[in-house]
């Protein structure tokens, strides 16, 4: 069997490896198996702005009313919008039409279990094993399903949500996040970079609303642009923008508004892992971080242990991906977690990574302490770092092989306790991700170089 879920949903190609007629049997098959029981079923649909995402969303929408789930139609939206609706209308699932921080030509389909959960992996083979060749449900007549919008649809039956409307769903969202904020933003400037993407319209209005100042640049998307050289994988343009207006800080979000990293007022990158220092020492100065515990993952920095050990801040790691990040925070009901990439979970407010959310409480700490991003991020002194990303054609063959095995456990013994080495194949693209950490820069430079080789050959 094909494995189509990677790390973060199924994403590829559009109308290549990810087909209509694909997105067509993902969405049919996971309604199948998440929208049973009694009344008519209802699922929430978003998407970024990529072009491509008008061709899916169609097809998904007609995967789901195929089996006689009716959807709600939300437009363009941030992922976690639609993991929020997705719960807040009660919906069997939610579907997310994006491909997050990939470029352009690329798209995926995330799928939220009811209550807005992204899925464990059984769940995942089950929806495959249906795509692969099982059959799936075809009612005719009056099961069909319906789309749902501002119109409303009561007269066949469907549950429409209370007042219902596409500007409906994107103030219960605002309001959502400025209630979790925690703090008035007001006399705090932020250049936000919206990554020309699904947060273009409701980044800013979320933290207008909390009350800051803002400047949003790369908030123009016209379907074809998102993530392209902007946004929270191309920092440079903020950097240069924060200290050009004068402004606290810069925030940086992706095509799909999931994760965020951070510009202080000098234009110096604080990235995930600062992020998440900030944050849980925050948290656990107003007694909000449950056992005093962190979630991370493999990819988190050194320096964010020792930080956190400083602190008196435990750290719970897991695999890459903020799905497993929450899978760990549920099973220890702990209330922080996230990834170096900027992706941030906050339990008590989301269920999954949610970047606008991110840059407002990380602004409520400086308003809460009148203290500088910079001045904040100082608590975490990074382990120079060096991350390859090796293009191959096979990463099962990469992790295999013998002799990539073997210059790994070379290079460990090398290091011995003055660093760390991680070999991660991606779960979006074929790469495989050579990390190493170490004290000497010019060592692990030295050691990435070598490892990145061996992998490329294989």
């Amino acid at each position: 069997m094909r494995r189509l879920f990677g790390t973060d949903g199924v994403r590829g190609l559009a109308n290549e490896s990810l087909s209509p007629e694909l997105a067509l049997r993902v969405s049919a098959a996971a309604a199948q198996l998440l929208c049973r029981g009694d009344g008519r079923p209802l699922a929430v649909v978003g998407r970024d702005p990529r072009a491509s995402g008008e061709m899916l969303e169609a097809a998904v929408i007609a995967g789901l009313t195929s089996t006689g789930t009716d959807v709600l139609s939300v437009g363009v939206l941030p992922t976690p919008a639609v993991a929020y609706l997705t719960g807040r209308y009660d919906a069997c699932l939610g579907v997310m039409i994006s491909a997050s921080h990939n470029p352009m030509p690329d798209n995926g389909i995330k799928i939220f279990a009811a209550g807005g959960h992204k899925l464990p992996d059984e769940l995942e083979d089950r929806i495959e094993a249906l795509v692969d060749g099982g059959e799936l449900l075809r009612p005719t007549g009056r099961g069909i399903g319906r789309v749902l919008g501002a119109s409303g649809a009561r007269d066949h039956g469907a549950v429409v949500p209370e007042q219902f409307s596409l500007a409906g769903t994107h103030d219960r969202y605002v309001e959502h996040l400025v209630a979790a904020t925690g703090a008035d933003l007001s006399g705090l400037t932020v250049v936000l970079d919206c990554a020309h993407g699904a947060a273009a319209e409701v980044g800013p209005a979320a933290f207008r609303a909390a009350g800051a100042t803002v400047i949003a640049i790369n908030a123009e998307p016209d379907g074809l642009n998102i993530n392209e050289r902007c946004g929270s994988t191309h920092l440079d343009r903020i950097q240069a923008a924060v200290p050009q207006h004068g402004a606290d800080l810069g925030l940086a979000l992706d095509g799909d508004a999931d994760r965020c990293l951070a510009v202080d007022a000098a234009g110096a990158v604080v990235d995930g892992d600062a992020i998440l220092a900030i944050l849980a020492i925050g948290m656990q100065s107003t007694g909000a971080l449950i056992e005093d515990t962190l979630v991370a993952t493999v990819m988190s920095n050194l320096g964010l242990h020792l930080a956190m050990r400083e602190a008196g801040i435990a750290v719970r790691t897991t695999a890459v991906g903020d799905r497993y990040v929450l899978e760990e925070l549920r099973r220890g009901g702990f209330s922080l977690g996230g990834e170096q990439s900027g992706h941030v979970v906050f339990p008590d407010y989301g269920t999954t990574g949610d970047g606008i959310l991110t840059g407002l409480r990380l602004m409520a700490r400086m308003a809460r302490t009148r203290r500088g991003l910079g001045d904040l991020a100082s608590v975490l002194r990074s382990v120079p770092q060096v991350l390859i990303n090796v293009p191959v054609s096979d990463k099962a063959a990469v992790a295999a092989s013998r002799e990539v095995t073997e210059a790994v456990r070379e290079a460990e013994l090398a290091l011995g306790e003055t660093g760390r080495i991680l070999l991660r194949p991606s779960g979006t693209e074929e790469l495989v991700r050579v990390m190493v950490e170490a004290t000497d820069p010019v060592r692990a430079q030295h050691l990435a170089d070598d490892l990145a080789k061996r992998v490329a050959a294989i």
